[in-house]
C-alpha cells in the first residue's frame, strides 16, 4: 500500500459510484471518506482534515452548488472537483468560479479522475507552500524592519548623546522634551506611531546645535545679534544632520519647525497656525517648558508653577492654544515628568 498522499471526501449520492471510487483512488495512497449527501459532507470536512472534495452537483437536498460555497468559506485551502452529468457542464462551469478546481463529467474514466486529483493536490501543495512562503518573507522583512529601526534608535541616541556631552547644561534636557511631547500627544489621543516619532523628534530636536560654536552656546550674557543669528540656524542645521538617516517627514518637519510661533513670529520659516507641522507645535510647547524649568549659563531655572504661568500667557501668540491647554492638563497629572536634576 502506497505511503497516504492525502485524504479525500467522495460526495454522491449512489452509494455504487462512491465505493467504485474509493477504492481507485485508495490505490493511488489516498485516505478515501464517503458522504452521501451534503449534510453528512459537512460534518465529515468539520470532523477531519480534508485535502480535496470529489462533490456531485446533483444530489437530494442541498445540491453540490449549494454546499460549495460552504465548504470553500469555511476551509479555502480544500480543493474542490464536481463531479457532473453532460447537461451540467454550464453549471460546473459556473461552480469553477466559486473557487472549485475543476470539474469531471459523468460516465467518467477512473485514470482521468485519478490524474485530475492529482493535479489539484499538486496545485493545493504549491498554493500552501507560497502561502508559508509569503509569511515568512513578511515576518523576515517584520524581522529586518525591527533591526533597522533599532539601529537608527541607537544613533539618535548617540546623537543627543554628543550634544550633551557638548554643553553640560542641556544635560537630559532632550529626553525630558521627548518624554513632555509624548504625553501632550496622549492627551491629545494621537495615535501611538504619532506618539513614537514625536519622542524620537524630541530627542533629536537640538542636534543642531551641534553645528554652533560653543562659547556662544555656554555664553552667560546676553547675546549679539549675530550670536542669536547662528543659534537661529539650529534648527535647519538639525534637519540637515538628519536627512542621510531619517526617512520620516514627520520627524524632519517637527525638528526643523519647532522654533515657529503660532502668530507667525518664529523661525526658520515664519509659519503661523495650522501650517506649523503638529509635532512642532507639540515641541515647542515642551521645549519651552523645559527650558525654563532648566538651569541656563544667562539664567537660573524657574518653579514649574511659573513655567506654568509663561505657557497659558503664551496661548494664541507662541503657542497653539488648544496644544497648550493639552500641555497644561497632561503636567498638572504627569508630576515625573517635571522632574528636574539639582
Amino acid at each position: 500500500m502506497p505511503k497516504s498522499q492525502g485524504c479525500i471526501l467522495i460526495v454522491d449520492d449512489e452509494k455504487t459510484i462512491r465505493e467504485l471510487l474509493h477504492r481507485r483512488l485508495s490505490r493511488e495512497g489516498y485516505h478515501c471518506l464517503e458522504a452521501g449527501n451534503a449534510e453528512q459532507a459537512l460534518r465529515k470536512v468539520r470532523e477531519t482534515a480534508v485535502d480535496l472534495v470529489l462533490l456531485d452537483i446533483r444530489m437530494p437536498g442541498m445540491s453540490g452548488t449549494d454546499l460549495l460555497p460552504g465548504i470553500k468559506a469555511e476551509y479555502p485551502h480544500t480543493s474542490i472537483l464536481m463531479v457532473t452529468a453532460v447537461a451540467d457542464i454550464k453549471t460546473a462551469i459556473q461552480c469553477m468560479k466559486q473557487g472549485a478546481y475543476d470539474y469531471i463529467t459523468k460516465p467518467f474514466e477512473l485514470d482521468d479522475i485519478a490524474i485530475s486529483v492529482a493535479r489539484a493536490l499538486e496545485k493545493r501543495r504549491l498554493e500552501l507552500e507560497n502561502e508559508e512562503y509569503q509569511q515568512h518573507l513578511e515576518q523576515k522583512v517584520a524581522e529586518q524592519t525591527k533591526k533597522i529601526r533599532s539601529s537608527f534608535l541607537n544613533a539618535v541616541t548617540s546623537l543627543a548623546y554628543a550634544l550633551e556631552a557638548k554643553d553640560a547644561y542641556t544635560s537630559g534636557h532632550s529626553q525630558r522634551v521627548a518624554e513632555l511631547s509624548a504625553a501632550i500627544a496622549k492627551e491629545l489621543n494621537l495615535p501611538q506611531d504619532k506618539i513614537n516619532n514625536l519622542k524620537l523628534a524630541g530627542l533629536v530636536h537640538d542636534i543642531g546645535k551641534i553645528g554652533i560654536n560653543e562659547s556662544v552656546l555656554n555664553k552667560p550674557g546676553r547675546l549679539t545679534d549675530g550670536e542669536f543669528e547662528q543659534v537661529r540656524r539650529h534648527p535647519e542645521i538639525g534637519e540637515h544632520i538628519l536627512i542621510p538617516i531619517v526617512d520620516t517627514a514627520e520627524i524632519l518637519e517637527s525638528v526643523r519647525n519647532h522654533h515657529e510661533r503660532y502668530d507667525g513670529r518664529g523661525y526658520p520659516d515664519a509659519l503661523s497656525k495650522e501650517q506649523i507641522p503638529l509635532g512642532a507645535r507639540i515641541l515647542a510647547v515642551s521645549d519651552a517648558y523645559e527650558a525654563m524649568t532648566s538651569k541656563r549659563p544667562y539664567r537660573g531655572k524657574m518653579s514649574h508653577e511659573d513655567a506654568r504661568e509663561e505657557i497659558k500667557r503664551g496661548r494664541g501668540t507662541q503657542f497653539d492654544p488648544e496644544i497648550a491647554d493639552a500641555f497644561l492638563k497632561s503636567t498638572s497629572v504627569k508630576k515625573s515628568i517635571m522632574v528636574q536634576p539639582g
